[in-house]
């Protein structure tokens, strides 16, 4: 194997460990900040709720007892009531409290969605702060190598300036720039705690919290296939589907409440005896079964619900859909910008390697002593443009990438 396949090799395995590790360092993140983020545990306090008015949905109506004493006694045959005491208990039609139930439960399957939408906003958050950590890192790197090229320069200079090969103000002019860079790194510092603070504030952790981040993202050589038809399948868009069942389940309970209640009970009626009286019944208890049917005969709120479950299903139906041609927006978008990721980096890649190629040219003309130090300034600003628009394609390149996965990934 000769050296140039041996490097194309290497550079292979280079940036597959290179994306392995990312990925890897990048989910335990999300991972801890699913575990430890308040507004997950909000939503599955929700979920539980709803799981819960599933066992509150099994009820009956309250039994109904009552007792009262006669002031004054009305006369029978078998003798005088004195009390009376009753006892009575509605109950649903068939299948009425099965159909709360089944609505108790579509109502906990949406609010799960909900924990699903959360946890994939979440994940598309850590990810989007962490490669902006990412970017900031890489920038700052790179301002200290050119920080550091630039003393190279600024050495070549005075020891030009000395032998009258350049003035004074090359030397000066190559230390404004190098403040100027310095300035721009500690900017740069600044920049890092807030979005460090904010990604820890994710994670629900002290803000202060070092973040360990990979140092050095590659492109990807070839892209990974994305089928649009699976944005059907994001969780946005589930909601709205379990959305309009529990709206079916509505109607179901609706149309078992409109029915008739059926009611059981039992009158209990102490009878006093007939004095001076004998005879088999004499002073007997009186004990009444009862049936009854309530009728809601008034019916027009059970109409008037239907009406509205049918007008919520077609405002879901239009939600959806709505909903559904703002993610194809995103997912066009998010791809579109993710393939001009890679052609900025591509471009950026052959530009600096021709700036690299003009300071090559630039140290040897001062080799023979005609080295122009506005030249070596304006190679060098050219250089640290394509680094930084390089750093740019690639953050860029899988913040896009993130949000692809949000909308597709399963």
């Amino acid at each position: 194997m000769n050296r140039i396949s041996t490097y194309i090799v290497l550079s292979l395995v280079s940036c597959f460990l290179s994306q392995f590790t990312n990925a890897q360092q990048l989910q335990s993140y999300i991972q801890e900040a699913e575990k430890n983020s308040p507004e997950i545990q909000a939503y599955n306090l929700r979920h539980t709720i709803a799981e819960e008015k599933v066992n509150e949905a099994d009820w009956l109506p309250n039994t109904l007892m009552s007792a009262g004493y006669f002031v004054s006694e009305p006369e029978t045959r078998t003798g005088a009531q004195r009390a009376r005491f009753s006892v009575s208990q509605m109950l649903p039609w068939f299948g009425t409290i099965t159909a709360r139930e089944n609505y108790a439960s579509s109502i906990a399957d949406a609010e799960y969605v909900e924990i699903v939408i959360a946890k994939r906003k979440l994940a598309l958050s850590v990810s989007q702060l962490y490669y902006s950590l990412y970017a900031i890192t890489a920038k700052q790197k790179i301002l200290d190598e050119n920080i550091e090229l630039l003393k190279t320069y600024e050495k070549l200079a005075l020891t030009s300036v000395e032998v009258g090969k350049a003035s004074a103000v090359d030397v000066l002019r190559l230390q404004i720039r190098q403040n100027e860079l310095q300035q721009q790194k500690e900017v740069l510092e600044e920049t890092y705690l807030g979005e460090q603070t904010a990604f820890n504030k994710l994670l629900n952790r002290d803000g202060n919290t070092s973040v360990t981040i990979l140092e050095a993202l590659v492109l990807p050589s070839e892209d990974i296939f994305y089928d649009d038809n699976n944005l059907s399948l994001n969780p946005e868009l589930l909601k709205y589907d379990k959305l309009y069942e529990s709206i079916a389940q509505s109607e179901e309970l609706n149309q078992a409440e409109s029915n008739p209640m059926i009611g059981f009970g039992l009158d209990y009626l102490p009878v006093s005896d007939r004095p001076a009286m004998n005879f088999s019944d004499n002073g007997k208890d009186i004990l009444m079964p009862m049936v009854s049917v309530s009728i809601p005969i008034f019916n027009k709120q059970y109409d008037s619900r239907s009406k509205q479950n049918e007008l919520k299903q077609l405002e879901i139906n239009a939600q959806k859909k709505n909903r559904l041609n703002v993610l194809e927006s995103s997912f066009a978008k998010a791809l579109s910008q993710r393939n001009q990721a890679k052609i900025i980096y591509n471009t950026q890649e052959k530009n600096l390697k021709q700036a690299n190629d003009a300071e090559e040219i630039l140290i040897k003309n001062y080799e023979t002593g005609t080295i122009d130090f506005n030249d070596v300034l304006d190679i060098q600003e050219l250089q640290l443009k394509f680094q930084i628009n390089q750093i740019f394609a690639i953050t860029t390149y899988y913040s896009q990438s993130a949000i692809v996965n949000y909308l597709i990934t399963q």
